[in-house]
């Protein structure tokens, strides 16, 4: 049962990593039709664009990405510290 956990908590901080690039890039004048970007689109869009229906704006600047950071950094700390 610990390989599947750690296994989850791989996959998690695979997508916190996707997530964080994602917010990175979205910097830079980068072509949006580029392989890179549309990868990290439509992996991480399906994390992302919940939260950014319940998250309230803030002009220009879009916190959904930290948030999801967060949530999916909180699950891989429980996923480390339960004992199955």
């Amino acid at each position: 049962m610990n390989i599947f956990i750690d296994f989850i908590a791989l996959i998690v901080r695979l997508l916190y990593f996707a997530i964080f690039m994602r917010a990175i890039v979205s910097w830079f004048p980068i072509d949006q039709n580029n392989a890179l970007i549309r990868s990290l689109d439509s992996l991480t869009e399906p994390i992302i664009e919940p939260i950014r229906k319940v998250l309230p704006t803030f002009g220009m600047l879009d916190l959904s990405p930290l948030v999801a950071i967060i949530l999916l950094s909180s699950i891989v700390r429980v996923l480390e510290s339960a004992n199955f």
